[in-house]
């Protein structure tokens, strides 16, 4: 593990693979968790010859736990301090659920040339239903965070095997974090998405379009693929893998080879 300062705040990060291939990949991701949400990926992506840099936000993980309250903008200070500390230029960002928004604000802040691509995990690129901001907004408030992050848990972990890494992952990792961190989840989530509206506006109003992979493994609906097959086809930057034998919301844990693959593809692409 290596470590940085952010604001002034110490960020852990960890480095794999050869130093100064470029463009690295650097791996965020979503609240609520560590580092250990990428499994094994971040190896996996080094031993096909890449530079991985994976790091833990503010608040999250071996990173300082005492932090200002923050948004996004916050995170976004974590990954150019890491990006800094690591002497990389050009990057791709691996993003997971929400930290995808930065992952867009970085390429808008950087341009193409540092930020060539982006790679998004699992995240809801479609507008989000009134039942999705309603969980947020529960998530936000002091006396529904737990109901709303329990509902989510249920969802993320429908159909999988209770004694799965992926489970003990979500429940003792991520339900191990505080309602300071899981409301300010849901106000920030809420902020994005309110701000910049779905993931895919966010996206098509990059110029000059930023080539974008989305591996995902929920929701496995055919409309919510065929929707984001149609975008595609409109905006032929846009790609998707779905990863069809992953049950959780965390296909990191299930088919690390699989993702491996198709992000291998797409950066080669």
């Amino acid at each position: 593990m290596k470590t940085t300062t952010s604001d002034g705040i110490s960020i852990d990060y960890a480095a794999y693979g050869p130093e100064g291939a470029e463009p690295a990949l650097v791996l965020m991701t979503a609240w609520c968790m560590s580092r250990n949400g990428w499994a094994d990926l971040p190896e996996k992506l080094a031993a096909k010859g890449y530079r991985v840099l994976t790091l833990d936000f503010r608040g999250h993980g071996d990173s300082q736990q005492d932090v200002p309250d923050h948004g996004a903008e916050g995170l976004i200070e974590d990954v150019l301090a890491v990006v800094k500390a690591a002497g990389v230029d050009s990057f791709i960002p691996v993003t997971m659920s929400h930290s995808g928004w930065v992952g867009i604000e970085l390429r808008k802040a950087l341009g193409a040339a540092r930020v060539p691509k982006i790679v998004h995990t699992d995240w809801i690129v479609l507008p989000p239903p009134p039942e999705y901001m309603g969980l947020v907004d529960m998530l936000a408030a002091p006396d529904t965070w737990q109901q709303a992050r329990d509902i989510l848990f249920g969802i993320w972990l429908t159909g999988v095997d209770p004694a799965h890494p992926v489970t003990s992952f979500v429940k003792d990792e991520m339900g191990g974090y505080s309602e300071e961190i899981w409301t300010r989840s849901g106000r920030v989530i809420g902020d994005c998405i309110r701000g910049g509206g779905s993931a895919l506006d966010a996206l098509a109003k990059l110029d000059p379009p930023a080539p974008t992979l989305h591996v995902y493994a929920q929701p496995k609906d055919p409309g919510y693929k065929a929707a984001q097959e149609q975008f595609g086809q409109a905006n032929p930057w846009y790609g998707i893998h779905l990863v069809e034998e992953a049950k959780s919301h965390f296909p990191t844990f299930e088919s690390s080879d699989e993702m491996a693959d198709a992000i291998d593809r797409f950066v080669n692409s």
